[in-house]
């Protein structure tokens, strides 16, 4: 089932058996296997589930990125309608989505959103939460599926639903990879296929880094990192931190009870690609 307006998605909502569990999955579309993987989780789990298709242009701060972001509706529909008939699938315009104008509230999410992205893509994640809370608020799910290559928007997803007391349960999901390693990302699509094999020097690189973690400091590992992508001229590092888990605070010094992982930023041709990985 496709729907297009909020009306008519909250009154089929309304519609379902009372005491059944929604699952909702946001995208933006360009759909691939690690969508797949949030679909087929929240059809696991959950009696009804709502995907949304919808390219938000509040959480651009660059037009010629929203521009050229891949937009494969039909493609996307007939992927969703081949993993299972029973899904709701929501694909809204802008105009309804933001009937009177296209902006984003302003959050609090106590420094989650200053650094890594929110340093390099300004009032980002001010318009990611906009239309997440939207949508919880609209489809009102039992959880929502999101996944950990973005790490730190998932972080600030699981803030904006306490900020919000939104009563649903966020679920991170693991990293889908291509064969090479490459995180799986719409973004890839417009990879030449020679660069997107070489592409696999990110994940690499962030494995590397894990086995450097055990034994030396945070300053050696970052200092690393730096050199590789400066001996690789294809590539472009925007940044390489190192941060705990919970905070998003970059690493000063290593503690023993604290989780951290690596997060890494790179421009391949003018493509942003980004990826993470667990340290410890």
């Amino acid at each position: 089932m496709v729907i297009k307006a909020k009306k008519e998605l909250r009154f089929h909502l309304e519609s379902l058996n009372t005491g059944q569990s929604v699952g909702l999955v946001p995208t933006m579309g360009a759909l691939h296997e690690g969508h797949i993987s949030l679909v087929e989780k929240a059809l696991s789990e959950n009696d009804h589930v709502v995907v949304s298709i919808f390219v938000n242009p509040t959480q651009f701060n660059n037009n010629e990125d929203l521009e050229k972001y891949p937009k494969t509706l039909e493609a996307d529909l007939t992927l969703l309608k081949n993993i299972s008939n029973d899904l709701i699938i929501f694909t809204p315009s802008v105009a309804e989505i933001y009937p009177e104008h296209v902006g984003s509230k302003t959050y609090d999410f106590n420094g989650l959103d200053k650094v890594m992205e929110g340093a390099y893509r300004d009032d980002h994640f001010n318009g990611v939460g906009t239309i997440v809370e939207m949508l919880l608020r609209l489809v009102q799910p039992d959880c929502a599926y999101f996944g950990e290559k973005d790490f730190q928007q998932l972080q600030i997803i699981r803030k904006l639903v306490e900020l919000e007391h939104l009563p649903v349960a966020i679920k991170g999901c693991p990293i889908v990879r291509e064969a090479n390693g490459l995180a799986m990302s719409s973004r890839n699509e417009r990879l030449s296929n020679s660069l997107r094999k070489e592409a696999s020097f990110i994940y690499k690189t962030l494995q590397n880094a894990k086995k450097k973690f055990g034994t030396k400091s945070a300053k050696y590992i970052m200092d690393w990192v730096v050199q590789e992508f400066h001996d690789q001229p294809n590539f472009e590092l925007e940044y390489f931190e190192i941060s705990d888990i919970e905070t998003l605070t970059p690493i000063q010094k290593k503690q023993q009870h604290l989780k951290y992982r690596a997060f890494v930023a790179v421009y391949a041709d003018g493509i942003r690609l980004i990826d993470n990985i667990a340290l410890n």
